[in-house]
């Protein structure tokens, strides 16, 4: 007797209409993704700053090993350390360096805290809502869009040696005719001070806006809840603002910093034009610049341009490391 096997049951139609299932290949992983993007993006800026950075100051680097005269038909020689040598032992090269990069720290010593205080203070002043409020931010940012060759040229009708001189004018008249002429920018000792207050004049705007906007962040209620504790406004300052804009007073001291070391156009535009006294507010950009088209010596210009960058970078990695151990504390 054979057995009857039962046949095979024939697949449904939904089992003959599904597809066979297709392999996905794996995709890449979102980290690298953003990663590619980011690149992308920033390929303008930052071959921007290859093209007009980089490039530059690897070129100076190899041009302080060399004997380049502008405008000499001899052909430049090789000097290796010469250079650098001779801005620090010999006493031509050397006196006037070490002078102009002091003068540099004094215009940042002076420059940094008291623009960056003045600002703050303007910041919170104009943080207020008033009626023409922006009318009163616009003017004190007007300086900042002004070259600094115009500012200097303003400045020096201000600062004119002759009673014609619009603060020599004012303080005739003020002290009812007792104040003679006054060489402000001839003096050695307010030759600098001329200088850091036009270049305060001129910046402090544009430290302003960056710090206006960072007390713009700060809540509302954090100032309600101050008040209702009886908060005083110095203890509002201390305790609600200062930390509310922490970051960004670091990065307009940082940035400050960095500005100030390249001081050059308002004592280049003075010297030249306005009888400014030269050695008392030389800076290490003003050397740079009159040793390679004054002297013609553009291998030691290249020198004190590497040095002075090398000075500047440690200086901020230093500040950095202090700023960074404050907010750890």
């Amino acid at each position: 007797m054979k057995t009857v096997e039962p046949a095979a049951a024939a697949p449904s139609g939904r089992d003959q209409s599904r597809p066979a299932a297709r392999t996905r290949s794996p995709r890449p992983p979102r980290r690298n993704r953003d990663w590619v993007h980011g690149l992308l993006m920033s390929a303008p800026a930052l071959t921007g700053l290859i093209a007009f950075v980089g490039v530059p100051f690897v070129y100076a680097v190899v041009l302080s090993f060399y004997n380049v005269r502008l405008g000499s038909p001899l052909a430049p020689t090789f000097f290796g350390l010469e250079q650098y040598r001779r801005l620090f032992t010999d006493p031509d090269m050397s006196g006037p360096f070490l002078r102009a990069l002091l003068n540099n720290l004094t215009f940042a010593v002076v420059v940094v805290p008291v623009q960056t205080g003045l600002a703050l203070a303007l910041a919170i002043l104009l943080n207020r809502k008033l009626k023409a409020i922006g009318v009163f931010r616009s003017l004190f940012f007007l300086p900042v869009v002004f070259p600094m060759a115009l500012v200097a040229v303003i400045w020096r009708l201000i600062l004119a040696r002759s009673g014609d001189g619009l603060l020599n004018s004012a303080l005739h008249v003020v002290s009812f005719g007792n104040w003679g002429a006054f060489d402000w920018l001839g003096d050695g000792f307010t030759a600098m001070a001329s200088i850091i207050v036009l270049s305060i004049w001129q910046g402090v705007g544009f430290q302003m806006v960056i710090l206006l906007a960072g007390l713009q962040q700060i809540p509302g209620e954090l100032y309600e809840a101050a008040e209702l504790d009886r908060a005083s406004l110095w203890q509002q300052f201390r305790h609600v603002t200062l930390p509310g804009i922490r970051g960004t007073l670091v990065f307009v001291v940082m940035l400050t910093s960095l500005l100030s070391f390249r001081v050059f156009d308002q004592v280049y535009v003075l010297v030249k034009g306005g009888g400014l006294d030269e050695e008392a507010t030389r800076t290490v950009m003003y050397q740079a610049v009159t040793t390679a088209f004054d002297q013609n010596n553009i291998g030691q210009a290249s020198a004190i341009t590497v040095v002075f960058f090398l000075i500047v970078v440690a200086l901020t990695l230093i500040q950095r490391r202090a700023v960074r151990t404050g907010n750890e504390d």
